[in-house]
């Protein structure tokens, strides 16, 4: 299934992992933020691969 939807819980850190696996939807700002208007649907796999590697588990998706 595809993503529609993304978000990033409390605790983010701004280590910065997810901003590196897919920049296209993550962007660091002290904390890391998702950018509005992307089509998650593209980015599926590497959004969910940021969600697995997020340290803090806060970057969080809907299908």
């Amino acid at each position: 299934m595809s993503i529609k939807k993304v978000w990033i819980e409390e605790g983010c850190t701004g280590c910065g992992l997810c901003e590196t696996i897919c920049p296209e939807v993550f962007k660091i700002d002290a904390i890391a933020y998702v950018i509005e208007g992307v089509n998650y649907a593209e980015h599926t796999a590497k959004i969910k691969e940021a969600a697995e590697c997020c340290p803090r588990v806060v970057i969080k998706y809907s299908e």
